[in-house]
């Protein structure tokens, strides 16, 4: 469901694996991976909310007495096909609702004797055949024994039937039954979807069944090692169009898949398409009004070549006839890869040529090439179980960026993967309660843990062969990755086992007066306590690029605690270094881990950043800012030491080391923009901006052009972002200016696509009732869902409390706010500092209704815990998060468990940092501002 640097594609996925780079950031991408944080976060200005958490084990052990009570199906029976007929009503019944009805039959073969049939089925009415819930028969002469008795187990989401007799090893049977359920608006399973269009309301019938949602659509095997063949047939009204993963409805039938790739859709969308020349048919699916305004045409430009790049790629041809993909105007993830018919937000596939940004057109990109990459590694070949996710998304995370770099070749995708996905990575693998990337299989049961998955911490041609249409863990891939048989210091298995068995990264400390190196587990809050044990001593085996003084040295692998760099097995690598000489380990972030150096070393690199910045590449550059950070976090260097990086800022133009240090001075914002170290900080940060903000006015002729280069486009948006919030000179008049020219003239829109989020929100702030009034007016009546994206969270930025309070009220009413946004929303509001304690009393108060509502199943659901406590750094904040926990234990917090676990230990790490920099802090920005 959702960039590395300077590898050849012609080596294949295996030295890409094993390459350093790839490693590095197949594992950071895992650990990023977040849903849909990925696919549901937006560009530079597009304003989005993410997370991160794991799933989390049972307080206590439980043996089920029977084998209905587990979560997890008996191995006594196998799918083997589907036909499934589904008749959605997109009218409302006598009792208001909208429903489906259906009938299925599975074919599935015994392989181990048992009496018992347990299929998957949950909030489904099933017909009842003689007192039973289904009917049983044999196939090729085969006599199906009589089913005893039929209940259904709401806990485990089964139905079971007892037999009278054993099912014949070897021998296949059919399954029959007929079912009725609701077409809610729940984002799940089969489900509703609505909008309005030309003033006519419009149902559509959609769908998403991952991760366990299947089942809720029609009684299934809904475990992703059970593959069949499906057979499907919707019914529907003439006028509208029926969709599924097969080219036509109902034959011909899907490859081997499993059920949580499956999609249905009924609506009366259009669609534009095109024809490879292997005659595959490409659809891209949306209203009618969207496809008559060319929204589509982007995605339809884009998904032809980055198909192309991956058939390349992978040396495998796409394996189906078609590829249809389809922008929704309710849907809770960012994209779903359904196998030939791929969902996705409004969002993240549709691309308005006038209206949207720069950023809009970039996620649009990245998500296609996210969801494309999986239809190889995901779909043809499948993970076995949920607690190997991170095997799918982590790739496709990875080659997203390959793929969006082969489409825009121009946009320098693969320098991105820092700030995106590395960086984030490391923020919640710093933690005490991460998690490693593979976990046991029975640490992932219940549909809540299932879901938790995708929410954080969460590959070669011969493999993708090998395993077509079938499943695999992950081992199976060291096994073909060591067939490779690239030159490393120790089997594939030994090294990858220690990035995946073991949570966490480490630290790598070098001393460039004695070339002495060692590596420690890195944690951002050094007081606090691992209670995970690791087989490996939290050791890895550590491949550190690195440079001197600018040359490119001999890549060393650290295969202990500690080592000693030699340029040859006899000459000491580190000599005395002289003059300006210095050296820099990780060249553009290559490997998964942050590195520290001796003090004489660092003082070298902030005289280099000082004098000849661009003596070091732009990924580098925000490397050294970020590790300075976090090392300072952990209390490894001087909080001061971090500051210092970002002194030779009033020269930096480029994107990346500006996002760096944005992101890091963010945290820095959040602990104490309610102090009186704010003021100080705001005056430096003033100062520093002011030559970026002039130097953007001067290159796009006072604001009348557009910077020529995809990233610059990026910075200008931080430069006016940035010297507003700061009080830069004539930046507020500039953003009052153009939002007043709007109003005066709601027909024309003068701000540029690229700066809207960062004027909207910034007018919103300044302004007051009528400004909040004119943005919910534009967005209740805009059609593209980008600009209805930016102005939902431009209205969260007012400093007007009651509109705040209103505005939460309006995440609670789906006419209002769809369900899909109202989690995303509070956030944003609680992002506002004088949102924070509203969008706090909020949540409290309405936990229950919350949870209720959207805490289940949702993807998105954890970061909503974590986005509203960022700025908690009291004792007071931290005592109302644990009564928080304690008062709702009966409610519960589902997926968001761990996110609230992580909220306590990041609230309690924050408390210390403040209390021992608080003073040092101030003392330094009020100097440095001077």
């Amino acid at each position: 469901m959702g960039k590395v640097y300077y590898i050849s594609k012609n080596v294949g996925l295996g030295l890409l694996v094993l390459g350093v780079s790839a490693l590095a950031t197949i594992i950071a991408l895992s650990i990023a991976y977040d849903k849909e944080k990925a696919k549901n976060q937006g560009r530079p200005g597009d304003g989005a909310a993410d997370s991160t958490s794991m799933p989390t084990p049972p307080a206590t052990l439980f043996t089920p007495k029977e084998p209905w009570d587990r979560y997890r199906l008996p191995d006594s029976l196998v799918p083997v096909s589907y036909n499934v007929t589904l008749w959605p009503r997109l009218e409302p019944n006598a009792d208001g609702l909208y429903i489906f009805t259906g009938h299925s039959a599975v074919v599935f073969k015994c392989v181990k004797e048992t009496d018992l049939i347990i299929i998957h089925s949950n909030k489904l009415n099933l017909t009842n055949f003689h007192g039973h819930l289904a009917k049983l028969s044999g196939l090729d002469e085969v006599t199906a024994p009589t089913i005893q008795k039929s209940w259904l187990v709401v806990k485990t989401e089964f139905l079971v039937l007892q037999l009278r007799s054993r099912l014949a090893v070897g021998a296949t049977y059919v399954l029959y039954i007929e079912f009725q359920g609701e077409l809610a608006d729940d984002l799940e399973g089969f489900y509703r979807s609505e909008y309005t269009e030309d003033g006519v309301k419009k149902v559509v019938a959609t769908s998403q069944m991952q991760a366990t949602y299947a089942r809720k659509t029609f009684p299934c095997f809904d475990e992703p090692a059970m593959k069949a063949v499906f057979s499907v047939t919707i019914i529907h009204k003439r006028g509208t169009v029926a969709l599924s993963n097969g080219l036509t409805l109902p034959l011909p039938p899907t490859e081997r898949m499993s059920t949580y790739l499956l999609a249905f859709i009924v609506s009366d969308f259009v669609s534009i398409q095109s024809n490879q020349n292997n005659n595959l048919l490409i659809r891209i699916w949306a209203r009618k009004k969207a496809i008559d305004d060319r929204q589509g045409d982007y995605a339809l430009n884009v998904t032809g070549p980055i198909l192309q790049f991956y058939e390349r790629y992978y040396n495998a041809t796409y394996p189906l006839s078609k590829s249809d993909q389809i922008a929704l105007p309710d849907f809770n993830a960012g994209a779903m890869e359904n196998w030939g018919l791929v969902t996705y937000r409004e969002t993240a596939l549709l691309y308005d040529p006038i209206v949207s940004s720069t950023g809009n057109k970039e996620r649009v990109t990245t998500v296609i090439a996210h969801e494309l990459a999986h239809m190889w590694f995901g779909n043809l070949v499948t993970l076995r179980w949920w607690n190997d996710l991170w095997l799918n998304e982590g790739f496709a995370s990875y080659v997203e960026y390959l793929g969006a770099d082969y489409a825009e070749p121009t946009w320098d995708m693969k320098d991105q993967i820092i700030l995106y996905d590395m960086y984030k990575a490391f923020a919640v693998d710093a933690l005490a309660s991460s998690h490693p990337l593979s976990c046991r299989e029975e640490e992932v049961n219940d549909p809540a843990q299932i879901s938790e998955m995708f929410n954080t911490i969460s590959y070669n041609k011969s493999y993708l062969n090998t395993f077509a249409f079938d499943n695999t863990e992950y081992t199976d891939l060291w096994d073909h990755l060591q067939k490779v048989g690239i030159h490393i210091p120790h089997t594939v298995h030994d090294i990858m086992n220690r990035w995946t068995l073991q949570m966490g990264f480490p630290v790598v400390t070098i001393d460039t007066r004695t070339g002495s190196i060692s590596q420690k587990h890195f944690l951002l809050d050094p007081d606090s306590v691992v209670d995970r044990p690791s087989q490996f001593n939290y050791t890895w085996f550590v491949p550190i690029k690195w440079m001197k003084t600018g040359v490119e040295q001999q890549q060393y692998w650290l295969l202990q605690k500690t080592g000693t760099i030699r340029v040859t097995l006899t000459t000491p690598l580190f000599l005395t270094l002289s003059g300006q000489d210095w050296v820099l380990a990780n060249t553009n972030v290559s490997g998964y881990f942050r590195v520290n150096y001796d003090l004489e070393n660092w003082s070298r690199l902030l005289s280099l950043l000082n004098t000849n910045h661009k003596a070091l590449s732009v990924i580098n550059r925000a490397q050294i800012i970020d590790d300075a950070f976090n090392l300072a976090r952990a209390k490894i260097i001087s909080t001061t030491l971090a500051l210092t990086t970002t002194k030779y800022l009033s020269k930096e133009k480029d994107y990346i080391p500006w996002e760096s240090v944005l992101r890091n001075l963010n945290y820095y914002i959040l602990m104490f923009d309610r102090t009186e170290v704010y003021g100080a900080l705001q005056a430096y940060l003033k100062k520093q901006i002011q030559p970026l903000f002039e130097h953007f006015r001067t290159i796009t002729a006072n604001w009348t052009r557009v910077p020529s280069g995809h990233t610059d486009q990026y910075n200008q948006i931080n430069a006016i972002g940035i010297a507003c919030s700061m009080g830069v000179r004539g930046c507020r008049e500039l953003i009052r200016g153009w939002y007043r020219q709007w109003m005066e003239t709601p027909n024309h829109n003068p701000i540029h696509p690229n700066l809207k989020s960062t004027v909207y929100c910034s007018a919103i702030a300044f302004g007051g009732t009528e400004e909040w009034d004119f943005a919910w007016m534009k967005f209740k009546n805009t059609t593209v869902a980008s600009e209805a994206s930016r102005l939902r969270a431009a209205m969260a930025c007012t400093k007007t409390p009651w509109l705040l309070n209103r505005y939460l009220e309006y995440t609670l009413d789906p006419t209002k706010i769809r369900k899909q946004d109202a989690t995303s929303t509070i956030q944003y509001i609680a992002q506002n500092v004088v949102g924070l304690p509203l969008a706090w009393n909020f949540i409290r108060a309405r936990w229950s209704y919350i949870f209720q509502q959207y805490g289940k199943g949702s993807f998105s659901f954890s970061s909503l815990i974590s986005g509203i406590t960022k700025r908690f750094s009291t004792e007071f904040e931290l005592q109302e998060l644990k009564k928080f926990k304690e008062d709702n234990l009966h409610v519960g917090f589902g997926s968001a468990t761990l996110a609230l676990e992580q909220a306590i230990e990041k609230t309690t790490a924050n408390i210390k940092w403040v209390t021992e920099n608080k003073a040092q802090v101030l003392k330094w920005f009020t100097e440095a501002s001077k």
